[in-house]
């Protein structure tokens, strides 16, 4: 049988949910809603993907989560973490932050004067319980090999270097003007992928900077127009979640 004859794409333009708070502006993209028959904003455990803009000396004053894990993505530039348990950590193009935010985490997050305008990816999702504990993991992550996948969190157990409750696999490439690949694809999970930049074709559809797709039961290749970067999540739609996070409800 056709791998590819009972799947299902959908497109999702670019998010009109967002916030402006001058120095800090926020998209928020709902998974769940590029999918005309499902009743959630979320996807299973995968409630939202946020991209976040910092222009250079901004602080996001101390604040907690509660029952959801964030997950900061940092393609370039620095985002700088303080939080009550006393660290001070930067994340980058080279390190990665995740807070298992269950019982609560305090945390702030800065930019300093002489940092880059930060562009990033702040990832939200449901654990399956909650009042789980809390802790931090701040990684360093592989190096970047142009036109192939890489494994940045799973779920406990898995090979990626970071890890969340809940069955989401995260994986980002830098994909050359040209090149194809296959979206990442497992049994039982559906496929969600963000444009981070440039534009792609995902099968016979086009997909630009911010535009989202998701693969419901199947595989499909994807292919650069232009130098781009993506990011994908393996999620399983089934997975039991809560729906009580501060933000990633």
């Amino acid at each position: 049988m056709d791998p590819h004859s009972a799947q299902s794409l959908y497109k999702s333009p670019r998010t009109d949910v967002s916030q402006n708070q001058g120095k800090f502006r926020t998209h928020f993209n709902f998974p769940g809603r590029n999918h005309p028959d499902h009743d959630d904003h979320g996807y299973g455990p995968l409630a939202t993907v946020v991209e976040s803009f910092m222009d250079p000396d901004t602080l996001i004053r101390m604040h907690q989560h509660r029952n959801e894990e964030i997950i900061s993505w940092v393609p370039d530039g620095v985002m700088r973490h303080d939080d009550g348990e006393g660290n001070k950590l930067v994340t980058d193009a080279e390190n990665m932050l995740v807070m298992n935010a269950g019982s609560g985490f305090w945390h702030e997050e800065r930019t300093l004067a002489d940092d880059p305008p930060l562009r990033m990816l702040q990832i939200f999702v449901r654990p399956p319980s909650l009042e789980l504990p809390s802790k931090i993991q701040h990684e360093p992550i592989p190096a970047p090999v142009a036109n192939e996948w890489r494994h940045l969190f799973g779920p406990e157990g898995s090979d990626a270097p970071l890890f969340v409750r809940n069955e989401v696999d995260f994986y980002d490439i830098r994909l050359g003007e040209g090149e194809t690949v296959d979206l990442p694809s497992a049994s039982g999970r559906d496929t969600y992928f963000y444009v981070f930049e440039g534009e792609v074709t995902a099968g016979d559809t086009s997909f630009s900077k911010a535009e989202s797709g998701l693969l419901v039961d199947g595989e499909l290749p994807v292919s650069a127009a232009t130098d781009s970067i993506l990011v994908a999540f393996l999620i399983d739609p089934d997975a039991p979640v809560t729906r009580q996070g501060t933000i990633g409800r």
